[in-house]
């Protein structure tokens, strides 16, 4: 076990795509952490999903022992954490078991938005920071510009500054003596007792919860009792260990370290996200201070395409909120999907992603019905109610006002752009409040809008006018009344309750129009005509007909009079239109596949 003073606890904070896991490989191989045989790219970007979109979704920790020129092997903790702004929240858990960040600047782009944001939070957690520019192997780089930005928009002087290459592994070995120089040691407190941190979790088929801790007093060993502080559990530790960067069992965790934990827990439900441990026999008086709450800010409903598969379903999600603990869900029906849950999530990527895991990870076959937001319905009475689902939007008589949530926007592009972003602002019923200028080439600009509007496609959009070089970030702003109303969709004169969505006045008929011309595209032609119809309240404001399957009954007339084929024509006629009034038209799943895609829908 290493002394307090020979550990070193940081993390790696960037953009997105701005390069994170390459100099982490850099540092395993340069630490001898990883043989060189077992080495590959984005060595620490665990999950197949990872790899193949080029993110980082989930933190990762590793020890590496390195041999400074004092003579002393120091103990390193790294914790890589992802850079999109869906997964801040994972970000402000990594911070909270450090003591210092590497700040990772693109070369070639400088500072983009998430970084200023990541350095904000970094310096809320009064971590030191290490500014590194990356790739600069590449004919792109632009180092004036980064040290530039650095001072102006991020405060660090670029003295501080260190230039390295992942890719090539110049300035590593000055980045890692930076590191045992520059970052502080962990520090105990006074108060007696052990205490660790519980940053991370994951559910093993075979052993059951594995908590991700920072130990800040005292040890822990394997066959010691152990406490949770959130629900009074009590636990016998079965493994304690180090990440390398696979498991390694160890004697103990002492304090300052970074490993995991395993109590004898099966169920993903008794251990949270930010909790304290302590021992039983020498506790701890106070639970260390978690992490923020975090409220979903997306909700989208997400059913089992086999009903068959519910409780499959449901055992999938409690062992992935184990391991994300911004993702909540709870259980809701849906007259045409059958049972569900409704699920909380922090952006459409964080969605996509949860989905894509759940299907990858766990086997599930599942459909999600168009995301939404929390909405505050003020009816004429004075109640307040919240509504994460148009179904329960309630009579649009009782309402006196609808509020929908507002967001802080930051968008980082190039002077050119600048018109086309504004333009796209504005279309998406947004504000925008200030424009200040980064360096000649740059300009930040500063947009009110409303939430759901960039749920659909808005990032897409901002990255096609950019041409790659747009950058956003953003923030709840609280809530504003608007002309907010249902829209619902009536397949045969029926609603269908996944199909509803709460939208603007001035953009229902639009999205009603695409909806119904969607669905008449996938839903199969009856035996009997079928209307499509978008209304908002009691009006219909688009309509299709999906055409009805014909029997020739005029084959067997070889002729005769007229009034023959009008007869059996009158006949079939009556005989579609008493099978229209009991009639079931069943909607395919394709459908709801189809039609819920929001990025087709626009």
């Amino acid at each position: 076990m290493a002394k307090l003073e020979l550990i070193r606890n940081f993390c790696i904070i960037a953009h997105i795509d701005h390069g994170k896991p390459t100099p982490a490989d850099r540092l395993l191989e340069l630490t001898g952490t990883v043989a060189v045989r077992d080495l590959q790219e984005q060595l620490l970007d665990g999950m197949d999903l990872e790899r193949e979109r080029g993110i980082t979704i989930k933190s990762h920790p590793v020890r590496m022992h390195y041999s400074f020129s004092d003579g002393n092997t120091y103990e390193l903790n790294l914790i890589d954490t992802p850079g999109h702004v869906d997964f801040t929240y994972e970000v402000s858990r990594s911070l909270g078991a450090c003591e210092g960040a590497l700040l990772l600047i693109d070369a070639t782009q400088g500072v983009q938005a998430q970084t200023v944001a990541n350095v904000n939070l970094a310096f809320r957690q009064n971590l030191k920071i290490i500014p590194v520019i990356n790739k600069i192997d590449l004919p792109a780089a632009n180092l004036p510009l980064c040290y530039e930005q650095m001072e102006e928009i991020l405060a660090l002087p670029r003295e501080e500054a260190l230039c390295v290459s992942g890719k090539t592994g110049e300035g590593v070995p000055e980045l890692l003596r930076a590191i045992v120089e520059r970052i502080p040691h962990p520090t105990v407190t006074d108060e007696p007792g052990s205490s660790a941190l519980i940053f991370d979790s994951n559910y093993d088929a075979y052993r059951g919860v594995v908590n991700y801790v920072r130990v800040r007093n005292g040890e822990f060993r394997r066959g010691m009792r152990i406490r949770l502080f959130s629900n009074g559990i009590e636990s016998e530790i079965k493994e304690v260990g180090f990440f390398s960067p696979e498991m390694r069992a160890d004697e103990a965790l002492s304090a300052g370290s970074v490993g995991y934990l395993i109590p004898n827990l099966k169920s993903p439900s008794d251990t949270r996200m930010g909790d304290t441990i302590t021992d039983v026999k020498n506790p701890c008086r106070e639970p260390l201070p978690g992490f923020q709450e975090i409220r979903p800010m997306v909700f989208s409903g997400i059913y089992p395409i086999d009903t068959a598969d519910y409780e499959q379903l449901k055992a999938s999600m409690a062992k992935l909120q184990l391991n994300d603990a911004a993702f909540l869900y709870q259980a809701e029906t849906s007259a045409a999907l059958g049972f569900g849950f409704r699920c909380g999530f922090l952006g459409l990527l964080h969605m996509e992603i949860i989905q894509e895991r759940l299907r990858r990870e766990y086997n599930c076959d599942i459909i999600a019905t168009y995301p939404s937001v929390i909405y505050h319905v003020y009816m004429k009475s004075g109640e307040k109610i919240d509504v994460d689902n148009p179904v329960f939007l309630p009579d649009p008589s009782g309402i006196d006002r609808i509020e929908e949530p507002i967001i802080n926007c930051r968008i980082m592009v190039p002077t050119a752009y600048i018109g086309d972003v504004m333009n796209l602002v504005m279309s998406k019923r947004g504000v925008c409040t200030a424009t200040d200028s980064v360096d000649a080439g740059h300009v930040i600009i500063t947009a009110e809008m409303p939430m759901h509007e960039i749920l659909i496609d808005f990032h897409d959009k901002l990255k096609s006018i950019t041409r790659g070089y747009g950058s956003m970030d953003y923030e709840p702003a609280g809530y504003r009344a608007d002309k907010l109303v249902k829209l619902d969709i009536l397949v045969n004169g029926e609603p269908v309750d996944a199909f509803s969505s709460i939208v603007h006045t001035d953009m229902a008929y639009s999205r009603g129009r695409q909806l119904a011309e969607r669905l008449k595209e996938v839903i199969p032609p009856q035996m009997f005509q079928i209307a499509i119809q978008a209304a908002v309240g009691g009006k219909v404001i688009a309509r299709e007909s999906i055409r009805q399957l014909r029997k020739n009954v005029l084959a067997k007339c070889y002729g005769g009079d007229i009034t023959r084929k009008r007869k059996l024509l009158e006949k079939q006629k009556e005989g579609k239109k008493r099978m229209k009034l009991i009639g079931q038209v069943n909607i395919p799943q394709e459908a709801f596949v189809a039609v819920l895609k929001a990025s087709e829908l626009n």
